[in-house]
Parts: C-alpha cells; sequence; structure tokens
C-alpha cells in the first residue's frame, strides 16, 4: 500500500513539475483568470446587480469556461506519451497501469485546482464590497472544482485513445458538451415542447447533466448526491482509460 502512494506520488509530482516548466500552464491560468475577470465584472453584471453574490456572475460561467481550458490542459497526459513512444517504458516501470493514471489525473487535477485558487481576488473584492455567505461561496468553489475533475477524467479517456491531442481536445469537448445539454434548460425546455408527454425521459436523462448537478452547489447546498455524481463520472471514466491502456499494452 505504501509503495503504491509512493508510486502514485511520484508521477504526480513528475507530472505537475512538467505543466510549469512549459509555457502552458501561465497561459492557462492567465486566460482562466482574465475570462473570469472580465465575465464577473463587465458581462456578469456583476455591479448592475447590486448583491454581494457570486453565483450568477462568477460560477455561472464555469462550466463553458472549462468545457475549453480543461480539454487543453489534460488533451496532452496520454497523447505526448504515444506520440513520442514513451508510454511502453512508463507501463514497463515498476508501477500499475491504475498508478499511472491516478498520478497523471492527480497532476492535472491539483494544476486546476491552483488555477481556480489564484482567482482569489474576485472572493476579496465582494467581501470588500459587501457582506456574502462566505458558506454558498465555498461550495461553489468546491461545485467547480469537481466540474473541472469531470471534465478532465473525460479528457483522459480521448488522450489515451489518440496520439494527435488535436483530435482529443476536439472529442473532450463534444463529450463534455454532451453533458452540459443533457440537463440544460434552454435544452431540456424545447425537446419537452417539440416532444409532448417525454418529460418523464427528459428528467431521467437531465439526471446525467453536470449543469443540474453543479446548480446545488452555486446555491451553497453540499449535496452527497451531487458529490456522487461527480466522483462516478471521474470513476467511470478513469476506469475506461485504464480499459483502453490495456488493451494498447496487449
Amino acid at each position: 500500500m505504501n509503495a503504491s502512494l509512493s508510486h502514485i506520488k511520484t508521477i504526480t509530482k513528475r507530472e505537475l513539475a512538467a505543466y510549469f516548466t512549459s509555457p502552458v500552464a501561465y497561459v492557462f491560468i492567465v486566460i482562466f483568470l482574465l475570462l473570469s475577470g472580465f465575465f464577473t465584472f463587465m458581462i456578469g453584471g456583476f455591479f448592475e446587480r447590486g448583491e454581494a453574490s457570486l453565483r450568477d456572475s462568477f460560477f455561472l460561467w464555469h462550466p463553458w469556461f472549462y468545457l475549453f481550458l480543461v480539454p487543453a490542459v489534460g488533451m496532452r497526459l496520454w497523447s505526448e506519451e504515444r506520440r513520442l513512444g514513451t508510454m511502453e517504458l512508463l507501463l514497463t516501470l515498476p508501477i500499475t497501469p491504475w498508478q499511472a493514471i491516478l498520478g497523471k489525473f492527480l497532476a492535472s487535477w491539483i494544476f486546476l485546482a491552483i488555477a481556480l485558487g489564484l482567482s482569489f481576488p474576485v472572493w476579496m473584492t465582494v467581501n470588500y464590497l459587501g457582506s456574502p455567505d462566505n458558506g454558498v461561496i465555498f461550495a461553489g468553489y468546491v461545485g467547480s472544482l469537481m466540474l473541472a475533475g469531470a471534465y478532465l477524467a473525460l479528457t483522459c479517456i480521448t488522450s489515451a485513445l489518440t496520439r494527435n491531442q488535436v483530435v482529443s481536445f476536439i472529442l473532450s469537448v463534444v463529450l463534455c458538451l454532451l453533458l452540459i445539454f443533457a440537463g440544460w434548460p434552454p435544452v431540456t425546455n424545447f425537446i419537452i415542447r417539440v416532444l409532448p408527454g417525454t418529460s418523464g425521459m427528459v428528467d431521467f436523462v437531465s439526471a446525467f447533466s453536470v449543469m443540474t448537478h453543479f446548480d446545488g452547489f452555486q446555491r451553497g447546498v453540499l449535496d452527497s448526491r451531487d458529490v456522487i455524481f461527480f466522483l462516478s463520472v471521474i470513476g467511470f471514466s478513469l476506469f475506461t482509460t485504464g480499459v483502453v491502456i490495456r488493451n494498447l499494452r496487449s
């Protein structure tokens, strides 16, 4: 057990260091922070609302920011290993595929957490201008991190499927977009209008939407069902990644 944790920790540290030795990390962080600030204070109407809340001005945009930014971070995880021919070398080391998958995923997730944490000036601004419910804001940050993890885990699958990073990026964007549209109110309302009597099926499909489960976090509700949903998406996606990698080895 200790050896497994040590291997995972080693891979995580190696992958995390790799992000910060290239411009990718800094470009991602700058873009994310600029988009967050711009949409919060300019597009989201933070000042016009006149309320000390980040729900509809900050967290509202995260599913859309992550739709492109998270696949951009995760597309290289396995595609780069396959392109350079180092995947075989990595998997011949005294580690299991699961340890490699988990180590790479955790490194990228920690990187996304760092980028999210650097948005603290937004939190400081809302506290300076008013008296927000910081518990609600904390729940929003937790939900945002879970959402990023779900998108990242899906990107792990597409990255393992191809050695082309662009193809991996496009596939992961499509998968994440499907999880958004599955329960996005404009889409579900349109389906109900076009196909009356299908509300039960629409509700069932909506249960698999990241928007449905992320909304609870935005409202400050840490519902175990929402947490389990995101962890299930992450777990299933990493399991599928493991299946793909094992097939590549055989």
